[in-house]
This record gives structure tokens, C-alpha cells and sequence, in this order.
């Protein structure tokens, strides 16, 4: 009889936690409404809404390649499957053309679109939450006033129990909460704008900062570098492995131009962002860069580093040229004949290339980056002049791309051994070769 009472209890138990975990993920549906008309908008919150889509590097995510902006269709890879972006242009059958403004909030503020599915922190409303009312409705006002585009997204490819959108209410109740950024009275103007943004819209820590087994940002080692699409993305603040600390000057700048003399050109996903806030206020990315600033240790006046001795360029006298001897080391060889003649030359960026001992992606934590930029390069900017590199990935054996990255870690920027360097090149090939095949 006992027996049957304890069964029979837990049952009750499992039946009541049950349904009390089903009423917690279950959300409705917010009705349809008729598409605004564009005129309605005022044309400043639309301009409004503008920039602060640029901030958010909403057009990155949402746009598939060589797909209509806006429209959806991009593949994000992740640990889990493959997720695609939706349209979020107003057309009604396959964009947001039927969402109200508080269904729009919604799905910034809660992770939860219209019909009431909970939507994956690819999208990150883990950061948009902090987004104040008037800067989503300056949003919704520049996303309604788009062109309308018939796209439906391909279907999530996700394993189970992933695939099922139920299982996402228990990630939000571990890892998610809705909260406001109250301003810093201690702070300026400046650097509580420049929080906002960073935090909030601007997602930084969604790629700079680590994540856990199940996906979330380990808040406890916040802007301590993360992976994204094969890259990494660096260590922002204390734990920054640059060369010379960044200041708010450089971060501004950087920001703004996609580069800076003393931290090299912003590559892979970075780039985009970099290429959205060229057309920001140049106020607001100074807000931006001033809160990342107090992020690094605090420094008097930062220093060069000293100069690494790199192989001798050639002597040049009219059309006579002296060759100086040949290093001896295979590295050293390759970098003084495919390297040397624009990491050396003393032209700084833009028409020249940033001193190999400057970079963080040949003195930070691992290889991925160096490994994907010799593969690939960096292409032309699709707007305005900015630095470019020739990718070595059909010119150099592997064995050469490890001597001379090996090189590069030893020589120039005078750090131990990556142990992974094999390894990290297999990848980068990989990674190239899917991408040649979109």
C-alpha cells in the first residue's frame, strides 16, 4: 500500500512539473495585422531605425549571398545544426508584413515571434532585450518601410531534441532573463551610450565572449574571445593579446575604417561589421569605443612593442638590384619572398600592411586566423579603398603554410609554438573549400 502511494505521488509530481513546464514554454499567438503603409512612418524614425540596424549588423545576418538584403536565406553553422535567417522584410506571406509593432517587441525583447515560437539565440535577443521602446519602435519603422520580398528561409537543420522550438523555454529559464540597463551615475554621457550599444544592439559579446556546452555566452568570462564561422574573434579588454592596448582613439577608428595601423584589418565576420558602422555617426561609435576602452587595463601611454629583425629586403639602385643571401630557415625564406615587400616597406595601411608583429592573429591564442588568412587573403572592399592581401592557399604547399606561420610565431612575434597548427590548417582547407562551393 505504501509502495503505491510513493508510485502514485510521483506520478502526481511528474504529471504536475509536466504541465507547469508546458505552461511556462507555451506562448500565444499575437493576432495578424494589415501591413502599415510606409507614409505612416515619420521619415526621421525611419532614419533612425537606419542606424540602429547598422549597429545591429541586421543586414549581415539577414541577407543570404547573392540574395536580396533583408530577405533571409543565410546558413549559420553551429554546434548543433545549421540554422537559417528569416526574411524580415515586410512582405506578408514569408517576411514580418502581418507583425504589429508589439509582436516586433516581442521577438526582440523575448526571443518569441508572432505565432507564439520561441526563436533561437542565433538571433540574439539575448543582447536585444536591452533594447529601450523608442529605439524598437525606430526599428519596426525602418524594417516596415522596406521593400516587401517573397523568401521563405530553408528549414532549420537541427538534431533532436534541438529541432524541437518547446526545448528552448528550458535554455531561456537557465540562461535568459529580460532586464534594462540602468546608466552608471559614475560614468559619463558617453561611455553609458556607448554601453548601450555594446551590450545591447551591437551584440559584441555574442562573438567575443566564450560559450558553454549548451550554446549560452559564459557571462563569468565575458569578452574573453570566442569562435564564430571558423574564426576567432579576440579577447576584447584585460584578457586582449594585442600587441600595443587598445585605446578608444584606435577602437574608434578601427570601427569606423576597418583598420588601424597598430592592430591590423578587420577580417571574416568582423568585416561586415566593420563595413555596416562606416556608415553610423561617427558619435556613436565613438560611444562605443569609449565603454570598450575602459574595458583594458588601465595604461599610461601605450608603447610599441620592440622591432623583430626580419630578412634584409633587396637593395634596389635603378634597374640593378642586389639580392641579399637567402635565409637559411624555409619560413623565413617565404616570408622574406611573398611577405616582406608590404609587411616591410614601412607604407602603413591602407596602401601598405601592418607590421606582422603588430598582429594579433600571429600573437594571439591559436592559429585559426593566421591559418584562414594566408588560405585566403583579404579581398577588395566592395566600397571605397581599403587594405587587400593575395591569398597564398593554391600557391603554398601545407608544409610551406606551416614553416612560414611557424616562423612568423617564433621570429616576429617571439611567442612559443601553436601545438595545433596541423590541425588548424586541415580546417581553414575545409572551410575554404565549402566556401568556394556557395
Amino acid at each position: 500500500m505504501r509502495l503505491k502511494t510513493i508510485l502514485g505521488t510521483g506520478v502526481a509530481l511528474a504529471v504536475f512539473a509536466g504541465g507547469a513546464a508546458l505552461a511556462y514554454a507555451w506562448r500565444s499567438e499575437i493576432a495578424p495585422t494589415a501591413t502599415p503603409a510606409p507614409a505612416g512612418f515619420d521619415p526621421k524614425l525611419v532614419a533612425e531605425g537606419k542606424e540602429l540596424a547598422l549597429i545591429g549588423d541586421c543586414r549581415t545576418c539577414h541577407t543570404a549571398p547573392a540574395g536580396r538584403v533583408f530577405a533571409g536565406g543565410l546558413a549559420m553553422p553551429t554546434p548543433f545544426g545549421t540554422i537559417y535567417s528569416t526574411n524580415i522584410t515586410p512582405d506578408r506571406e514569408t517576411g514580418i508584413g502581418s507583425w504589429s509593432e508589439a509582436a516586433f517587441a516581442r521577438a526582440m525583447r523575448e526571443g518569441v515571434d508572432r505565432e507564439g515560437r520561441h526563436l533561437y539565440p542565433a538571433f540574439p535577443y539575448d543582447h536585444f532585450t536591452l533594447t529601450s521602446s523608442q529605439d524598437i519602435r525606430a526599428l519596426y519603422a525602418y524594417f516596415m518601410t522596406r521593400e516587401p520580398i517573397s523568401a521563405k528561409a530553408p528549414a532549420n537543420k537541427l538534431a533532436f531534441p534541438i529541432n524541437i522550438r518547446l526545448v528552448l523555454a528550458g535554455w531561456k529559464l537557465l540562461f535568459f532573463s529580460q532586464k534594462q540597463l540602468q546608466p552608471d551615475p559614475t560614468r559619463d554621457e558617453q561611455w553609458n551610450r556607448g554601453r548601450y550599444l555594446v551590450e545591447g544592439l551591437g551584440h559584441c559579446g555574442a562573438c567575443h565572449t566564450p560559450r558553454n556546452p549548451f550554446g549560452a555566452e559564459d557571462k563569468s568570462h565575458a569578452f574573453e574571445g570566442g569562435e564564430v564561422e571558423g574564426w576567432r574573434a579576440y579577447a576584447l579588454g584585460k584578457a586582449s593579446e594585442a600587441s600595443i592596448p587598445w585605446t578608444a582613439d584606435a577602437l574608434e577608428s578601427y570601427l569606423a575604417e576597418g583598420y588601424h595601423p597598430d592592430h591590423g584589418v578587420a577580417r571574416g565576420p568582423m568585416a561586415a561589421v566593420t563595413e555596416n558602422l562606416s556608415q553610423v555617426p561617427r558619435q556613436e561609435l565613438a560611444a562605443m569605443a569609449a565603454y570598450l576602452a575602459s574595458l583594458e587595463p588601465a595604461i599610461s601611454s601605450p608603447s610599441k612593442p620592440a622591432a623583430v629583425a626580419s630578412p634584409p629586403l633587396p637593395q634596389s639602385a635603378g634597374f640593378q638590384i642586389a639580392t641579399p643571401p637567402a635565409p637559411s630557415d624555409s619560413g623565413a625564406r617565404l616570408y622574406a619572398n611573398a611577405c616582406a615587400s608590404c609587411h616591410d616597406s614601412g607604407r602603413t595601411l591602407r596602401l601598405g600592411a601592418v607590421p606582422l608583429r603588430l598582429s594579433t592573429a600571429v600573437s594571439g591564442e591559436g592559429p585559426e586566423n593566421l591559418m584562414t588568412l594566408i588560405l585566403n587573403g583579404i579581398p577588395a572592399a566592395n566600397n571605397g579603398a581599403a587594405p587587400i592581401m593575395p591569398g597564398f592557399g593554391d600557391a603554398m604547399a601545407d608544409e610551406q603554410i606551416i614553416s612560414l606561420a611557424r616562423y612568423l610565431r617564433r621570429d616576429i612575434a617571439a611567442r612559443s609554438d601553436w601545438p595545433s597548427l596541423e590541425a588548424s590548417l586541415r580546417q581553414a582547407r575545409v572551410a575554404r573549400t565549402v566556401s568556394r562551393a556557395r
